[in-house]
C-alpha cells in the first residue's frame, strides 16, 4: 500500500511562513506529478500548485509570488514554502501524488489525510 503523510501545518500572523511536507511510502515504482491542494471551510477543494517529476510547477493565481513549490524525487517528498501568508490562505491543505505501484500498471492519485493552515489577521 502506499501511504502519504504530511507535516507543518499550524496557526502563524499575517504576512508570516510556514512549510508543509509530505512524505510518500510504501510500494512504490515511480511518482509523476506531486502537487498541493486546499480546502477552506465551505469550499471546494482547489489546486495551489503542481510539480512534475522533471521539476516543472504551476501555480494557482492566488499564490504565484507567495508560495513555492519543490521536491525530492530520491526521497519521494514534496514539500510547500508559503510566505507572506494571508488570512484567506486558511484551510486544510492536502498533499496529492499519482504513483505507479508496480511497472506496467496505471498511475493512481493518493491522498494525505491533510493539514490545517490557520491565518490570524
Amino acid at each position: 500500500q502506499v501511504r502519504l503523510v504530511e507535516s507543518g501545518g499550524g496557526l502563524v500572523q499575517a504576512g508570516g511562513s510556514l512549510i508543509l511536507s509530505c512524505a510518500a511510502s510504501g510500494s512504490i515504482f515511480s511518482i509523476n506529478d506531486m502537487g498541493w491542494y486546499r480546502q477552506a471551510a465551505g469550499k471546494q477543494r482547489e489546486l495551489v500548485a503542481i510539480i512534475t517529476s522533471g521539476g516543472s510547477s504551476n501555480y494557482a493565481d492566488s499564490v504565484k509570488g507567495r508560495f513555492t513549490i519543490s521536491r525530492d524525487n530520491a526521497k519521494n517528498t514534496v514539500h510547500l514554502q508559503m510566505n507572506s501568508l494571508k488570512p484567506e490562505d486558511t484551510a486544510v491543505y492536502y498533499c496529492n501524488a499519482m504513483i505507479k505501484q508496480f511497472f506496467g500498471v496505471r498511475t493512481t492519485a493518493y491522498w494525505g489525510q491533510g493539514t490545517q493552515v490557520t491565518v490570524s489577521s
